[in-house]
């Protein structure tokens, strides 16, 4: 196949073949459910959504993983804090995690394993990498691995432990080796009687933030994945520890691919909890519609920085009622994607170049012109069809045209009478242009030899 992807592991754009001809194994860094989900991981799940439905649009049988980590320190906080048991909390917040992401599109993944489910993996990988020294147990009882007994540790992050050392804050504390070995098994403390715990060969305790992707992915997707994918804040440490983990386990590769999505900035700052400048994706829900905010990421490709503003997502709306006005205008016929046709090409090719969506965007709002200037129904089934592999365009054009719109009487009849004027001077680009802008709030126009008048699109 024709498709590119660029792989962060060696920086480059490389030619894609997964090793099963026909299937792809994709593991992506999923959520830690103590809180509700913000935009920052709205943009992940949205990325990687658009990447496994590009895969199947390409043929390809895609087995997709998504994990939930349902036990961390935050976790265990947040339900003292509320009162309320872990199980309760993450229940919770998973079930508002799909809510998030129905109401965004997005696709369920194949599997989203929670870690607490896979206790017994990661106990069995923590007992490998012992066996081959490639671990060690700390005096108070944690199990740590060993970054300078595994040769690659760095190469995901490009750095050497030299460098990676230089921006490290953490001093070496409870009989670490090294201040960057990574906890495999938080043993449990007698002075927390109540902490959660499971019985295991290294005492009571719990598993590592980076080992429980490592267990649930070997598990689910065998030893050596096709993509691995996460926002580019988990590409150090979580990433980097998790191919020290699993391959110093195994001896084989983790991924062949590694993909990492940009970061969705406030002010040029990476939105996230810890800075307290996020918002909820049910938050800006209540101000704009979910294809909305899809559009607004998508239109960007996945790797950029994204900044966000409500001016963004305002020209984001009116970007996408630009394109529902032609399938308003024009009512789509069903079609099969001709991909010899020239505009099915360029978005197949922009989307074979490392998921292009910017360029396939472009092809969209290209076509909707075509479906101005031509009137064809199988041009707009085409842009429908295209967009779809997007997940965009596919609500009814009128209702969607109609949601917000803000017009009174008084205005829509001042618009009605620019578009006379404009008609009788001729001036019919500046006629087309005051009936689409009405058709974008929802008010369709009807011309007869009587004049012209307007409904509401239902």
């Amino acid at each position: 196949m024709s498709l590119r992807i660029y792989n962060t592991l060696s920086r480059e754009l490389e030619e894609f073949s997964p090793l099963q001809p026909g299937k792809v194994r994709m593991y992506v860094c999923g959520m830690t459910v103590y809180d509700y989900c913000h935009l920052g991981h709205a943009r992940s799940m949205i990325a990687f959504d658009v990447v496994q439905r590009w895969l199947k649009a390409s043929g390809l049988a895609v087995d997709y993983v998504r994990n939930i980590t349902d036990i961390d320190d935050k976790i265990i906080r947040r339900a003292v804090e509320n009162g309320e048991s872990i199980r309760a909390l993450t229940d919770r917040m998973i079930d508002a995690l799909h809510e998030d992401a129905d109401a965004l599109g997005i696709e369920r993944p194949t599997h989203e394993p929670r870690a607490t489910e896979f206790i017994p993996q990661m106990l069995s990988m923590i007992s490998t990498l012992e066996h081959k020294g490639l671990a060690y147990r700390s005096p108070n009882g944690d199990v740590n691995f060993a970054v300078r007994k595994f040769p690659g540790y760095g190469k995901l992050s490009g750095k050497s432990l030299d460098e990676l050392h230089a921006g490290e804050r953490v001093a070496v504390l409870d009989g670490k080796d090294d201040p960057l070995d990574p906890v495999l098994w938080k043993s449990a403390k007698a002075t927390e009687p109540e902490e959660v715990k499971w019985a295991s060969e290294f005492g009571p305790g719990r598993p590592g933030w980076h080992i429980e992707c490592s267990a649930m992915a070997c598990q689910l997707l065998g030893e050596t994945l096709d993509i691995h994918g996460g926002g580019a804040d988990l590409q150090f440490p979580h990433h980097e520890n998790e191919i020290a983990q699993s391959e110093g386990a195994t001896g084989k590769p983790l991924a062949r691919t590694w993909m990492h999505n940009g970061f969705i900035n406030i002010d040029d700052e990476k939105m996230s909890k810890s800075l307290g400048n996020f918002f909820l994706i049910r938050d800006v829900l209540k101000e704009f519609d979910a294809e909305t905010i899809r559009f607004f990421v998508v239109r960007a490709h996945y790797r950029s920085p994204l900044n966000y503003s409500d001016v963004h997502l305002n020209d984001a709306r009116n970007s996408l009622r630009r394109l529902y006005n032609a399938l308003a205008l024009v009512p789509a016929l069903p079609v099969a994607i001709d991909w010899n046709n020239a505009h099915a090409a360029r978005f197949k090719a922009a989307m074979d170049e490392d998921f292009g969506t910017p360029e396939a965007v472009a092809v969209l709002f290209d076509l909707a012109g075509e479906v101005n200037r031509t009137q064809s129904r199988e041009t707009a089934g085409l842009l429908k069809a295209l967009a779809a592999c997007l997940n965009l365009l596919q609500s009814d054009p009128q209702a969607f045209l109609q949601a917000g719109s803000t017009l009174d009487e008084a205005t829509i009849q001042a618009l009605i009478k620019q578009r006379a004027d404009a008609k009788a001077a001729k001036n019919f680009a500046e006629a087309d242009r005051i009936r689409n802008e009405l058709l974008a709030q929802g008010i369709v126009l009807k011309d007869s030899a009587s004049g012209t008048t307007w409904t509401s699109a239902q």
